[in-house]
This record gives C-alpha cells, structure tokens and sequence, in this order.
C-alpha cells in the first residue's frame, strides 16, 4: 500500500496523495545562459518531464529565473520550475518570486562543512537550532505568503559539521538534519513540503527514507518524498544503481516523485525514470497493495527497524552449500548463474562458449544447462576433459521441467535444478534419490509459493538443497521476503536463489533483485534467459556492484552535472574511466563542484572536483591534496596521486 502523504501542488502540478508518481530533472547549462537553459527546460518537457529544477547558486542566477520564467511562458511551456539551492539563503528568497518550488539543502542552507571534530553541549546545540530558524524564517515566511512549496533535501554528502559530530555519517544523521527544519515549518503552520534523503550508495538512501517515513509518522507529519539516487552516473551502472534504490522504496509504497541522476544529457534521465515509474501506476499497483504494508514491515524488522547505521546492513544467514568446487551460501560471495538451452547447442558448442566465458575477468560460475537427453552422455565428461584446469570457477547444473525427470540418469553433473509449475510428489522423489545417489544438491524453483514451500515440505531434513523464486511479475519482492519469513523454521536456512526470467535484464530485474539484496537476501542471482550472454552475466556483476555486495572492478562516483559544474562532466568522466577502468575495488568520485563533492567521496578513495574555472581539486577520501590544478593536467595528476597511494596496476 502506497504511503498515505498530503498533496503538495508544485505549480499546477500535484505531489503525493493520489496524484501518480510525478517525473523530474535538472538543467545542467549555466542558469545565466537564458537561451541555453530554456531550450534544455522546453527538451525536457517535450520527451516527458513534469518539474524542472534549475541551480541558483547566487541571487544574480536566481534573478535571472525570472528571465527564464518569462521566456519559457513566451513558449507555451509553463512547466514548474524549482530553484536549487546551496549555501544562499539570499539567493532562495530571491529566487522565490519567480518558481514555483524552492529547494534547500538543510546541511549548507545555514550550516558550513569543513570536517570540524566539536563536541556541542545541548545548550549550545539548542543555539545553533535557534540560528537556523532566523535565518531560515524569511525564506519560509515568503513562501508562505507566495503560495509556493519547499523541499528541504537532505544530501547524504553536505551533512553539516554539527549534525556529523552528534549523529554521525548515517541515515540517522540524514533523517534529523532534515526534521530540524520540518519542525520550524511546523511551528509557523508551513506545510508545502517535500521531502528527500539522497546518497550515492542505494543502502543508505533506503535506509535514510524508510527512517523518515518512520519519523515523519511518529510526529504526525504526512508530506511527500522525492526519490533519487544522487551521483548514480552513466550508463547500465548509473541505470541499475537508479533503479536498485528508487525502486525498493517504491516497492515499499514510499515515493511520490522521482528523479534519475545520470552522467548524461538530462533528456536521457526521462525514459529511465518513467519505465521505473509505470511499474507503479495504478493498475499494476493493485497486485501489490495486499503484501506491501506487511512486506515493508518484514524487510525493518529483520534489520531491527528502519536502520539508524549506514554500516549496520546484514546478509541474512544461510547454511553454506557445496556445488561442485564452489562454495554458496554462508560466507560465500554471492554467485552468478546463467543459462544454456542445450536443444539449440551441442555440448562441443557449449564447451566452446564456456572457454570464452571464461577468459573474462568476470565469468559464469554456476551453468544451468536445460536436459536433453540425446545430448547428455558425453556432457560431463568433455565438461571437465576440457575445462579441467578452470573447474573450480564453474559448476554444471543439469535443470529439468516438470514431466521430464527420467528413472535413471546415466550421466553426472554437480547439481540438479527442479521447476516447479505445481507439486508432482513421485517426480520429486525421484530427483530426490538421484541428488543423493551422486552426492550433489538440489535446487528447487518456482514463481508458485505454494507449490514450493509444499515441495520443500516433501524433502529430506539434511538433504543438499537450495531454493529459489522466479521473479517476473508484480509482488515478487514481497513474495520473496514472505516466503522466507513464513518458512523461517526451515527454508529461512537455505541458500536463496533470484531467479528471473525476463527475456534480457532489465531495470524491472535490477529493481526486483537489487532489492532484496540491499535487504540481505540472496545467494545467487539470475538475471535472463539468453545462452550465457556476455552482457547478461556483466549485467548480474554490475547489478551486485551497484548493492555494494560484490566488488568486481573500478567504482564510479559521478554528479550528473548542473549549472554549478566546472567543466564538462561527460566526457570527463568518459576520460577517467578510460584510464581506471581496469582498477577493481578502486572507487573514484568525480563532481563538478565542491556543493557534495567532498562528502559523496567520504567512502571514496580518490576525488577529483571541480575547484574553480578550468582548476581541479584532488582528493584522497576526505583530505584534498592537491588544488587549482590545471585541467589539462589533472587526469595525470590523479593517476599519480593513485601510484603514490600504492593503489594501481598496470592495465593487462
């Protein structure tokens, strides 16, 4: 059941109650560059987008958004537009006369960030909340008097110094930065307000809006959230990470607006979010409301509650499980299962994609090689005859329908997979005996909980076994999380499969997946049906790279640039990546401007952010090291600054 919130009209434009999830995004041309910004406003709405926000870093650009206004009126293209907001409450007052929402950033809006260590005593922490409100009260007494609305919006990267030093870097932190100011729009009978709590990480920025939903209830406050994953990037990473994060909360009913942060043109940002939003219209939206509230409740619960600590996220506990040479389950890292249909390869052509596979630095771990019983008598042996050097990265999975499981098998393989359309007990018994007869596990998977959880009923205690949902149809985030939870005394131990089976992953498998991962779910993870595709299985490693539960190469941080930004962002990003691409484990942030910079790259190792016109700033974690370098020299600067650190090699 989609969260209960007030609408909040944002111009025209209503937010939260019953209005449908709303899309935005953000201009990135200098908001004084008139023609620029409103012919990048007039794209957006064109291809889309429903509320525009555009930088104000100074009251001179927030002056010009009555340019902008008038212009985009002269058009026919009254969008509302949003004034964004850092460090200038001057600029937001100003800014008000002319747009229809302002949005501030509770961690700069009165506060500074140096990374100061101060312990406040409470009254002098009762002080600091008594500025804020003077400063803050003419912004909000205009707005008032304007009829426009506000987002306070809490960036997990611009925490102030005073919030850092009482509450840490946490969603915690996050969620009371941004109550301190709800409070004050409380007390003056200000309630045009929307909410959102953005990080780079997914885990954190579902754990900061689950907590505020939380919070927000607890002090009776109904508002609005906008979603975002911010820094996201560029291409598939960006697109997944976008999806994992938004799409848990609106898998949870939490969401009202949304926004998809990519390193890209900001027209390319309105497919990906409206694809994640049709998910949740109203008629899909049926077949969740009888499981959400209770699923939502389920996914707090395991973790203890909405989680207070950005570290304090667990893998659910399974048993380990040996297949073949691989471990699963336990302490294992998640693994990777792709698929083969043996009728359209023979088992020489299946040999042959599997030596390519595996010459990537990211293969195929467990194969599900559908039976096909003509093909089968030498596929074990040339298996291992030809891979017998590369057998402890892959296992061989012979899977079966239903109607299909012979007798007596005259071949082996490292573990059976069993589709379940409805419980046939004499089949299952019979792959039962086989499983046992050659010492090797079962897999058990279904779309039917039913049918599954009666199945596992009709297995062995002690018996070598996994289970799995399918995973393609409205609800199967719940239904995951309730399976587990209502079958705790038994399946709550078993290494758990994500099983999809779209055509080609997609953002409705990152979404559906990456869920459950930031949940702690999961043992291994299947994301198509295609013959162990090369972009397929990529897909499932970036996927697990987004949820921070298995590092595979370079991480990227990059902002999706605004009128802040100091150089080109694209294709600067596009340069870096070309250079340290190659440096698995290593994570990079790359920012146009100081606004998050330094704090998106607290779990950063290295930071390279706009310092001024044609000057950049490196930074090792939070420390910069290095300033004003010429841009023409920083990506050699930066690579540098990675030797010193002892963090590179050479690319193979």
């Amino acid at each position: 059941m989609r969260r209960k919130t007030r609408e909040v009209l944002v111009g025209s434009v209503g937010v939260g109650g019953k209005n449908p999830i709303r899309i935005q995004s953000m201009t990135t041309t200098p908001t004084m560059d008139t023609k620029s910004t409103v012919e990048q406003v007039k794209r957006l709405v064109q291809v889309g987008c429903e509320i525009v926000r555009i930088t104000a870093p100074t009251v001179r650009d927030a002056k010009n958004l009555e340019t902008i206004k008038n212009e985009l009126l002269k058009a026919h293209c009254p969008v509302p537009l949003v004034a964004d907001i850092h460090f200038s409450p001057e600029a937001a007052i100003e800014a008000a006369n002319y747009v229809e929402k302002v949005r501030i950033n509770p961690g700069n809006f009165t506060d500074g960030k140096a990374f100061r260590v101060r312990e406040y005593t409470d009254e002098q922490y009762n002080g600091e909340l008594k500025r804020i409100e003077e400063r803050f009260l003419p912004l909000l007494l205009k707005l008032k008097n304007l009829r426009r609305s506000l987002r306070i919006g809490t960036n997990h990267g611009s925490l102030s110094d005073r919030i850092l030093n009482r509450y840490g870097d946490t969603p915690l932190g996050m969620v009371e930065s941004a109550l301190e100011f709800a409070r004050i729009c409380r007390k003056y009978d200000f309630h045009d307000v929307i909410f959102s709590m953005k990080a780079s990480n997914p885990k954190v920025m579902i754990a900061a809006y689950r907590l505020l939903a939380t919070r927000l209830d607890d002090e009776g406050m109904d508002y609005p959230f906008h979603l975002g994953v911010t820094e996201a990037g560029d291409g598939e990473d960006g697109r997944i990470k976008s999806a994992v994060g938004i799409g848990s909360l609106l898998e949870d009913g939490i969401g009202d607006t949304i926004r998809v942060s990519l390193t890209e043109d900001p027209e390319c940002e309105i497919p990906v979010a409206r694809e994640i939003a049709d998910r949740y219209s109203d008629e899909n939206v049926i077949a969740r409301n009888k499981v959400t509230k209770q699923s939502y409740e389920i996914a707090t619960a395991r973790q203890g509650g909405p989680r207070h600590d950005s570290n304090a996220f667990t893998r659910r506990e399974s048993r380990g499980i040996q297949i073949g040479s691989l471990s699963v389950g336990g302490n294992a890292p998640i693994r990777i299962w792709s698929k083969v249909a043996l009728e359209k390869d023979s088992s020489l052509k299946l040999l042959a994609l599997l030596e390519e596979r595996l010459k990537n630095e990211t293969p195929p771990e467990l194969i599900e090689v559908s039976y096909h019983k003509p093909t089968f008598s030498q596929l074990y042996e040339d298996f291992y005859v030809s891979l017998k050097n590369e057998t402890d990265r892959l296992a061989l999975l012979i899977s079966f329908q239903q109607g299909q499981v012979p007798a007596s098998l005259e071949f082996h393989c490292d573990g059976f997979v069993y589709h379940i359309d409805s419980f046939l007990k004499e089949e299952l018994d019979r792959l039962v005996e086989h499983s046992k007869k050659q010492k090797v596990p079962l897999v058990l998977l279904s779309e039917d909980i039913m049918a599954l959880a009666e199945a596992l009923s009709h297995v062995p205690l002690g018996h070598s076994l996994l289970v799995g949902l399918k995973m393609d149809q409205a609800g199967s985030v719940h239904a995951v999380r309730q399976f587990l939870v209502k079958r705790e005394s038994r399946a709550d131990t078993l290494p758990l499969v994500l099983y999809s089976t779209d055509e080609e992953p997609n953002l409705n498998t990152a979404l559906v997946q990456g869920s459950l991962i930031c949940d702690g779910f999961g043992d291994v993870v299947c994301v198509g049906k295609a013959n162990m595709s090369s972009s397929h299985i990529q897909f499932a490693y970036n996927l697990l790279q987004a949820c921070g539960s298995r590092i595979t190469k370079t991480e990227f941080v990059s902002c999706p640039s605004c009128g802040r930004t100091l150089f080109d962002l694209q294709s600067t990003a596009e340069r870096i990546k070309s250079k340290t691409g190659h440096l698995k484990g290593v994570k990079i942030a790359i920012m146009g401007c100081i606004v998050n910079g330094p704090g998106e790259m607290a779990d950063a190792d290295f930071g390279y952010v706009g310092g001024g016109p044609g000057k950049i700033n490196l930074y090792v974690g939070k420390e910069c090291v290095e300033k004003s370098i010429p841009t023409e020299m920083a990506d050699e600067k930066l690579v540098e600054l990675i030797m010193k650190s002892g963090k590179w090699v050479d690319p193979t």
